[in-house]
């Protein structure tokens, strides 16, 4: 049963990208939405379908979790959105050292997975989409920055399951 739309919209999306004060809310307050349409059928899946190691909503790989870390939070110059990132953390669940388990909380903490989907974009060297509405700018941009062009899904689908969970 997927998660309600206008409720991850309002309760989690929405307060995610004002905390992290990025620019360009309205395109990616979508574009997350219709990421996590199209990857986890808005939240029917949490666990990569066929032992993939991709968690959450967004269905992020920990690798790339730890390379929004390694190659662009850790930086001293970004200590304050890094921040605002890890404010998103919870104490469970926890690594074997107690400090949070990022990776698990991507599964598990629907604002931490929200603000690392919102970064995996922010890093992307294209400029957001003008228009928060233009679905096939929206899905082109996914595709590009999120699932890469050497990556299984498509642009058709992206749309198609934007539509089928987002109205």
């Amino acid at each position: 049963m997927p998660i309600n739309s206008e409720q991850l919209r309002t309760m989690i999306v929405r307060p995610v990208l004002a905390a992290l004060d990025l620019p360009a809310s309205d395109v990616a307050e979508n574009l997350l939405l219709g990421t996590a349409a199209h990857e986890s059928h808005l939240g029917d899946y949490i666990k990569q379908v066929g032992g993939g190691p991709a968690m959450g909503i967004y269905q992020m790989e920990p690798a790339t979790l730890d390379d929004c870390y390694v190659n662009y939070l850790d930086y001293s110059s970004r200590a304050a959105l890094k921040a605002k990132v890890d404010a998103f953390l919870g104490p469970q669940p926890a690594a074997t050292d107690g400090a949070p388990d990022k990776a698990a909380q991507l599964a598990s903490n629907l604002a931490y997975a929200t603000a690392m989907c919102r970064i995996r974009y922010y890093r992307a060297p294209g400029a957001l989409p003008s228009d928060p509405n233009d679905l096939n700018s929206l899905a082109a941009y996914w595709k590009q920055y999120y699932n890469t062009p050497l990556g299984a899904g498509t642009v058709e689908q992206f749309i198609a399951d934007y539509n089928r969970y987002l109205g």
